[in-house]
């Protein structure tokens, strides 16, 4: 049977996520412990209390919610699952790639931590509040929501920043155009098409200056092959070469993050089980509906964790 890991992105972040495991698990407490060491930030505090308006901020949410995921990562490494016996594939969304990185031994937690928390930073900066947006268009196939976007820049920035799943694709771009995407959406047939509450327009061409700083970030850190392949956002296929993979991370940042042709291009390797480690559920729910022969099961509880033992080990 072959597996994937996958590793959730932002959006997924709640007050009291990894409490419980922190206080279950001795690998996972001493996860949370180097991250804070590494930003020089009590950033289990505001995971475990909030508040919510401070976790939810781009430059704590990026490693916060990779903390918890590879906290997972440890857990299990712990009770004798190793990743690269029992997954074939690690994926991650958006800032979950980093997630899938770190759990895989291609970058160091500490260094992860530290990226997460200048790629938050640097794309906070990048647009000015209030000049960018997101919206999610739900209904459409994947090439009238690209149509969507083409027809509404008109000579603004607006491009598919998530293809999530079929029927639910995210753009990105300058607000105006957004705006007018949303309209032009609804005219098309769109269930809907709603803006989102994002405090930038992250994954388009605006996101350029945030591009910049990564890539000035990542020159300087140890990426080595992960012990499996990852299953990169803008690639949307398998790749293992760390200086590849280096140069996909800062594509990212403006890039498409092609989820739904992701998940596809594992199942089509035949990959049938797609487990995720870390926050909440929505990446379980979405390989279901991208693949209906995909079982997916999440991993973020003590009991989570228990439950997926005799299966993994």
């Amino acid at each position: 049977m072959k597996r994937a890991f996958t590793f959730p992105g932002q959006g997924s972040q709640a007050v009291g996520m990894g409490q419980a495991l922190s206080e279950a698990f001795a690998p996972a407490r001493a996860v949370f412990e180097e991250v804070n060491e590494a930003l020089g930030q009590d950033l289990t505090k505001l995971m475990f209390e909030g508040p919510e308006e401070a976790l939810t901020l781009t430059e704590n949410a990026q490693p916060a919610l990779m903390a918890v995921s590879v906290a997972v990562m440890r857990t299990l490494e712990d009770k004798e699952v190793n990743l690269a016996q029992s997954a074939t594939y690690v994926a991650g969304h958006s800032l979950g790639e980093y997630s899938a990185l770190a759990a895989s031994g291609a970058i160091s937690l500490a260094d992860t931590a530290r990226l997460l928390k200048t790629r938050g930073q640097a794309m906070q900066k990048a647009v000015p509040v209030g000049e960018g947006a997101m919206a999610a268009i739900l209904g459409l196939d994947l090439e009238t929501a690209r149509a969507v976007a083409a027809e509404a820049a008109q000579g603004d920035v607006c491009a598919m920043a998530n293809d999530n799943a079929p029927g639910q694709a995210v753009l990105s771009g300058s607000k105006a155009a957004i705006e007018r995407a949303c309209e032009i959406a609804k005219g098309k047939g769109a269930k809907r098409a709603m803006l989102l509450p994002v405090s930038a327009p992250f994954h388009c061409a605006l996101m350029a200056p945030a591009a910049d700083v990564m890539a000035q970030a990542l020159a300087s850190v140890e990426i080595k092959a992960p012990a499996v392949p990852l299953v990169a956002n803008v690639a949307a296929e398998a790749v293992t070469d760390p200086e590849e993979i280096r140069k996909l991370l800062v594509q990212q940042v403006t890039g498409s993050v092609r989820w739904s042709e992701s998940v596809a291009w594992m199942a089509a390797q035949g990959v049938t089980h797609v487990y995720e480690l870390g926050a909440g559920k929505v990446l379980t729910g979405l390989a279901r509906r991208i693949d209906k022969s995909l079982t997916g099961t999440a991993i973020g509880t003590p009991d989570d964790v228990e439950a997926v033992l005799a299966e993994l080990s």
